[in-house]
């Protein structure tokens, strides 16, 4: 399935569907990001997904991380809620979702990159080197939060 994802975009389709999802900000023991090039629209991002029946929000983000990417987290805390209704994501069947995402932030404990049928590559990013990858603005603005490490409270937006 492939997506597209719209910005403040006045001819953005409207929403017809609202699904809780996480993302999660990992970082290694020398400050580095995990990133996945996503196979649906290209662009790189955070690991995450939609939430499941009988899943703790907690067990989403583990085995999101681990599902994309081949790395078992801890989660450690929240870095925000994007909820923000100008960013929707459209999708080949038909669905126009509003953005609904908690992110977390989380450590890895195990595993080894790999990839998977939503991440074409997986790889630990310096934060010096995140301007030279395409990420969307709703993603960036996740990632600059989750690195923010003066930030007293959850973002909420």
């Amino acid at each position: 399935m492939t997506r597209i994802d719209y910005f403040c975009d006045p001819n953005a389709p409207r929403a017809n569907s609202v699904v809780p999802s996480v993302t999660a900000v990992v970082r290694d023991d020398q400050g580095d990001v995990l990133l996945i090039h996503r196979t649906d629209n290209g662009l790189w991002a955070l690991p995450g997904g939609g939430h499941d029946a009988g899943e703790s929000i907690a067990q989403t983000v583990v085995r999101e991380v681990q599902e994309e990417t081949g790395i078992l987290v801890v989660v450690d805390g929240i870095v925000g809620l994007y909820t923000d209704p100008r960013h929707v994501i459209a999708y080949d069947d038909g669905e126009v979702r509003q953005q609904f995402s908690i992110c977390f932030r989380a450590r890895p404990i195990s595993g080894s990159l790999r990839t998977s049928s939503e991440s074409k590559e997986v790889r630990w990013v310096p934060p010096a080197d995140l301007d030279a990858l395409d990420i969307h603005p709703s993603m960036r603005l996740r990632i600059t939060h989750g690195l923010d490490d003066a930030r007293a409270e959850p973002y909420i937006g």
